[in-house]
């Protein structure tokens, strides 16, 4: 094939080749198509490029199913000649997922160590040599039930050691709610566990703490707030105290324009997020409490300075950090990038803000090959939580390049849709093939040599979910917002992304979670109406 090249005349030109599997020859492999599962015949004519690669057995076939598939080929018929070996299916997977990578820096450090030891260790997983079954293109199936069962085990009663994490409780129960949700699960049941085990953690001076006599805390008073909305129902939304908290969060507000964890903690990117989260959806006043303060620096709302302090936090790198000055991080990009989305639309506020090339450059550097998932660091490993805290950004940054579009609701193909700024195959495939713990535990890991646990099953599920799905920044969305203020997170909608050849089965397509919120699609819509509805307190 040929493809035109950037700034040339001339065309260059590449000849992919169809290799055979070890041990069988050109000829057997050109001329024998074997029929797939479902009777059709895979060609290579019909393949994108870039699966025309190696080709191996494919796991989960028996020899009758060989048999079935090849009766009435001649190339396997022969009555006056030895008996020849038959040929398995092939699976389609590229070079790139099964091969060291071409590049390859001499030099021997601890951190390169770890990396090698990284790639092989996910490499049998890649190639189909794990014993797993798989589809044709080397992909396993989603162990939806498996994970489920997980899930809902991680909301009942925990064995004693985590009494040490007991501030980190309602992240855990966020965490098992939005991944069931992303499953399908009707997870409405646990509404009134979730008030019963709200309701205590609130403090009078606004917001929710860890655990029961614990300070107010920003990170566990977005995963409540976000654990209510998805539970849903008047009684859960009733018992934030709305008032209160608004109050909190202008005691929260620094000079710099960012927010504290706590009163007293630390000021960062986090605080920036949630911050506006808690704001936006709970439909917060923009102005600053009389009694905040910070109003004697000069401040009078919330926003002021907000968008200024979350560009300082670029580096020179291109990534995001979680302060002025610090490391780039993947996490802190993500937060970045969704806060700007909050407070303004996502063409305007990410490029006035933020060096948008080299936040790209960044964020490309972030996936690894032959893994296919996410690093959240330069020089640092593929984490299955990057699924997410680095996946995430794409669709904020695909929406700031594209700008508002006309949604018409008809599915994305690989052709109608721009080029993606990443591999979504590649981050499905390592999801699909080393994420999964294939033990009778189930749940979502880090890497095939971790333990499942029920935040990487959440964020390496919301990673699957932005991989199979387009967002749209949606101009023709009205807004119904009275105040009009911070109206653009809720003008995203989104469509089933499907491309020529899709790699994953169709029944391991997952739903949808707000790009911004990270719950699911249409649950922070419906809880800003509400509170909106309320008016002023």
């Amino acid at each position: 094939m040929t493809f035109p090249i950037k700034g040339k005349k001339h065309r260059n030109s590449v000849l992919f080749k169809r290799r055979a599997r070890e041990g069988t020859s050109i000829s057997a492999t050109t001329l024998s198509h074997p029929a797939s599962k479902h009777g059709k015949v895979d060609r290579p004519e019909n393949r994108d490029p870039s699966s025309l690669t190696n080709h191996t057995e494919r796991p989960g076939f028996t020899g009758s199913d060989i048999e079935a598939e090849s009766e009435g080929n001649s190339f396997y018929a022969s009555s006056s000649s030895p008996p020849i070996a038959k040929e398995h299916p092939v699976i389609m997977i590229p070079d790139t997922f099964t091969e060291l990578p071409p590049l390859r820096d001499l030099l021997n450090t601890q951190t390169s160590f770890l990396q090698e030891q990284t790639i092989q260790e996910c490499l049998p997983f890649l190639s189909g040599k794990a014993g797993i079954p798989a589809n044709t293109h080397g992909v396993p199936h989603l162990d939806r039930s498996r994970h489920i069962q997980f899930l809902h085990k991680s909301l009942g009663k925990k064995p004693s050691a985590y009494v040490a994490a007991d501030a980190s409780r309602p992240w855990m129960f966020y965490w098992a709610l939005a991944g069931l949700a992303t499953m399908g699960e009707d997870i409405s049941s646990y509404r009134e566990r979730i008030i019963s085990t709200c309701r205590p953690i609130q403090n009078l001076t606004g917001g929710f703490g860890g655990g029961n006599g614990q300070m107010s805390h920003l990170a566990p008073t977005y995963a409540v707030v976000l654990s209510l909305a998805m539970v849903g129902g008047q009684e859960a939304l009733d018992i934030i105290d709305r008032k209160a908290m608004w109050k909190w969060l202008g005691a929260l507000k620094t000079s710099s324009g960012g927010f504290r964890m706590a009163i007293g903690g630390e000021e960062d990117i986090r605080g920036a997020y949630c911050a506006l989260i808690l704001i936006t959806l709970l439909s917060l006043p923009l102005d600053l409490p009389q009694d905040a303060p910070i109003r004697s620096s000069g401040l009078t709302t919330m926003l002021d300075g907000l968008p200024e302090y979350i560009g300082r936090c670029q580096t020179l790198e291109g990534g995001i950090a979680a302060r002025p000055d610090a490391e780039a991080h993947g996490a802190y990009a993500f937060l970045a990038v969704a806060s700007l989305c909050i407070l303004g639309e996502p063409h305007v506020t990410i490029p006035k803000y933020l060096d948008v090339p080299g936040f790209i450059s960044w964020l490309s550097a972030r996936q690894y090959a032959p893994e296919g998932g996410f690093s959240g660091r330069t020089n640092k490993l593929v984490d299955g939580c990057y699924s997410h805290w680095i996946g995430g950004c794409w669709p904020l940054l695909e929406a700031c390049l594209e700008g508002p579009t006309q949604h018409s609701g008809e599915v994305s193909s690989s052709v109608q849709s721009p080029v993606n700024l990443y591999s979504r195959d590649g981050l499905i495939r390592y999801i699909l093939c080393c994420c999964q713990d294939q033990g009778k535990r189930g749940g979502l890991r880090d890497k095939p040599s971790h333990t499942s646990d029920s935040y990487h099953t959440c964020y390496v599920l919301a990673g699957l979910s932005s991989a199979q799905h387009k967002w749209h920044f949606n101009a023709s969305v009205e807004n119904t917002e009275e105040s009009g203020t911070l109206s653009s997170p809720y003008r995203w909608t989104s469509e089933p992304y499907v491309e020529t050849t899709q790699i994953y089965d169709e029944e391991d397509r997952v739903g949808t979670l707000h790009p911004i919120f990270v719950i699911p699609e249409g649950v922070a819509e419906e809880t800003r109406a509400y509170f909106a509805s309320k008016g002023s307190f």
